[in-house]
């Protein structure tokens, strides 16, 4: 089981970058397939990206794709998500997740998919 807790959020101004990171304690994160989802208020929870558990396949939604990357440090047992060239729409809490099965596969942009979850943290970027 893995208990997971996000850091790095904040407020930033469009066009500006911010680095996410997820901490995790518990057995074999290593094992673990890793994602970020992101919440606005009211809305349903969406999917932003994910990586395996080698940290070699990384799978991105397309509104995100060529501005944010995925990426971990299984030594450190961090998941990180960079985030450069913001937007207001990326304003949301972004959640990490994670399961135990280590790969990626057809239903990752599910949040069935993903069994452990932490508790957010807040990115706000103005225009």
């Amino acid at each position: 089981q893995l208990q997971l807790a996000e850091s790095g959020g904040g407020m930033v101004q469009a066009g500006e970058s911010l680095t996410l990171s997820c901490a995790a304690s518990g057995r074999n994160f290593n094992r673990n397939a890793m994602a970020w989802f992101r919440q606005v208020s009211g809305k349903e929870r969406e999917f932003v990206a994910a990586i395996n558990w080698g940290g070699v396949v990384p799978y991105y939604a397309e509104s995100v794709k060529g501005r944010f990357t995925i990426s971990r440090d299984n030594a450190k047992n961090t998941a990180y998500l960079q985030m450069n060239n913001l937007k207001p729409e990326d304003t949301a809490v972004y959640f990490c997740a994670g399961k135990t099965d280590g790969t990626i596969g057809r239903s990752v942009d599910s949040r069935r998919t993903w069994q452990y979850w932490g508790q957010g943290t807040q990115v706000v970027v103005s225009s």
